[in-house]
């Protein structure tokens, strides 16, 4: 695949979601800005450790700009599914927050895995731009998200498989 910057600034829209059935679901982080909308795969995983990024940045931010408004993060979840075309332009290796100071915006970087052994290999970057506002409410979403997954079983903590059942540790290894 050949090298992709794509910088949206500032976006209308950004979310993220997961289609699939839990255990099996594929997650997607999307933003567009008028006509363009760039849609990207990555890992559950990715998303939660987003999460965690996005609330110790914010917190930075208000620390150091305390003069700045706290922003609402409230949400439609019709409005937080991602929409066609379902055409990803890579999976997500990286992903890093920035802030810039005199727009008020902050930068979401979407770095491409790193697939090749040849290491001068140029990576597609795509930089969503958000107000403080869609990246709170970003993270706020990807909470609920997250949450849909597989149930998990209340006497050891891990996830039932697709048929809800599972060999408990705790329990020797008794199915229930």
């Amino acid at each position: 695949m050949s090298q992709t910057e794509i910088d949206l600034n500032s976006v209308e829209h950004i979310t993220a979601d997961a289609i699939g059935a839990p255990g099996k679901r594929v997650f997607y982080l999307q933003g567009w800005k008028g006509e363009q909308i760039v849609t990207l795969i990555l890992e559950k995983t990715q998303l939660q450790a987003l999460v965690l990024g996005i609330e110790e940045f914010l917190r930075e931010i208000k620390k150091k700009f305390p003069h700045l408004n706290q922003e609402p993060g409230d949400y439609l979840e019709e409005k937080m599914h991602i929409t066609p075309p379902l055409d990803p332009l890579f999976r997500v290796g990286e992903l890093h927050l920035g802030y810039h100071i005199e727009e008020d915006l902050v930068v979401l970087i979407a770095k491409e895995i790193h697939f090749e052994e040849n290491e001068d290999t140029e990576l597609s970057i795509v930089r969503y731009w958000c107000t403080r506002s869609q990246i709170y409410t970003l993270s706020l979403w990807i909470i609920e998200l997250a949450a849909r997954g597989r149930v998990t079983c209340p006497i050891c903590g891990e996830q039932y498989n697709s048929l809800e059942t599972h060999f408990c540790i705790k329990k020797n290894g008794r199915k229930h």
